[in-house]
């Protein structure tokens, strides 16, 4: 990032001492060599223009200008020259421009096009005489209306797109959730309705055929336990597709993970070459086990994520037990604007949907200072009382 912008400013000096060429060392060309010679240097340009466009627009208006006004003139035989200078000059703001209308919040584009506008006018108005005047303003005036249509359609694909992820991920959540619950009818719904039959005909003959009682309650024990039994296969196999070989496959009959593996995880992942340091504060206890699964599945996605799009050999997880909420945080300092390869999957979108089934919340984006951040939030029950007996 600091060469980024170490670069940037390098372009922008660079960008300068071309104008004072152009109008120091080359009076006397003519004005179709100086106004190409500005729209070739605005492309040092470059990485002012993606950092601070306005800053970009200001000294393109200054250079084109100084390239514009600062050569002698040199008679009138040279006036087509002269115009041509002008158009080719000021068509190196109107590319700058173009950039500002596609990616600035409106306002700041309205300022900008208007600036430059009238700085434009002013120095046509100052340096055409007659005609001239008129023609050069309505070529001006077309050139930046081009320019600025040019970035509106821009900033419409870019808000189309943007449009499009947005249904796209919505329709993923509803696609989710649909999946989820025909996992839980198709697995719950006979096991329950077999436990409703047995523990009647159980409440029927107990007290006449208790051996016949025994019999129902232990179908419902037998079916009980294969339905809590499916219910963990199914929790620990969901989000299992596409996983990279950096999470160790489970049995289909293994308990269910939870916030006492992420030791385990966290050695695992840096067997793929990202340590992670883990650090839990508060009072470690049990939590109930949905808590504790989505808990681990999130770390689970988010080191997935530090290994596959983040570029960096470390990573830090924090969990916090709190007295009303449990906090886990993951942080890295790799490539956060490539905001973690979310636009390429749902990763992100499925940990923020297990945070809002348990009634939590999950943030994830960037850091300013570099990296990225995933941080939920996960409600926790309040304990139950439990009385005790005096004698």
């Amino acid at each position: 990032m600091t060469r980024t912008k170490a670069a940037a400013w390098a372009g922008g000096a660079s960008y300068l001492l071309v104008v004072g060429l152009l109008v120091g060392a080359a009076p006397r060309a003519s004005g179709t060599v100086h106004g190409i010679g500005a729209l070739l240097a605005v492309s040092l340009l470059a990485g002012v223009v993606r950092r601070m466009p306005l800053l970009a627009l200001a000294m393109a208006l200054f250079g084109s200008t100084a390239v514009v006004v600062g050569p002698p003139s040199s008679g009138h035989e040279n006036l087509a020259a002269s115009y041509q200078g002008q158009f080719l000059s000021y068509l190196a703001v109107d590319l700058v421009l173009s950039f500002i209308v596609a990616t600035c919040v409106r306002r700041a584009s309205a300022v900008a096009v208007a600036v430059s506008f009238a700085v434009q006018l002013l120095v046509i108005g100052g340096f055409a005489h007659g005609d001239g005047l008129a023609v050069n303003g309505v070529i001006a005036l077309l050139a930046l209306a081009a320019s600025c249509m040019a970035g509106l359609l821009s900033r419409e694909r870019r808000e189309h797109a943007v449009a499009l992820r947005a249904q796209e991920a919505a329709e993923a959540v509803t696609a989710e959730r649909l999946r989820i619950a025909r996992e839980l009818h198709d697995m719950v719904a006979h096991s329950i309705g077999i436990i409703a039959i047995q523990a009647g005909v159980g409440s029927r003959v107990i007290q006449t055929q208790p051996a016949q009682a025994r019999d129902a309650l232990r179908a419902i024990e037998a079916t009980s336990r294969e339905v809590l039994s499916g219910l963990r296969r199914t929790l620990v196999s969901l989000r299992q597709a596409g996983r990279s070989a950096t999470t160790s496959k489970q049995s289909p009959l293994a308990p269910s993970p939870g916030l006492a593996d992420v030791e385990q995880l966290a050695a695992a992942t840096a067997g793929a070459g990202v340590r992670v340091d883990v650090h839990c504060t508060g009072e470690q206890r049990p939590v109930p086990a949905d808590i504790d699964l989505s808990a681990y599945r999130i770390v689970q996605e988010a080191l997935t994520n530090v290994v596959r799009h983040a570029g960096t050999g470390r990573c830090r997880v924090a969990i916090d037990y709190g007295d009303e909420e449990l906090s886990v945080e993951i942080v890295d300092d790799g490539r956060g604007a490539t905001d973690n390869g979310s636009a390429h999957g749902f990763g992100i979108i499925g940990m923020r949907e297990r945070a809002g089934l348990l009634g939590g919340h999950l943030s994830a984006g960037p850091r300013p200072e570099g990296g990225f951040r995933v941080a939920t939030r996960l409600p926790l029950p309040a304990p139950i009382a439990v009385p005790v007996e005096t004698r």
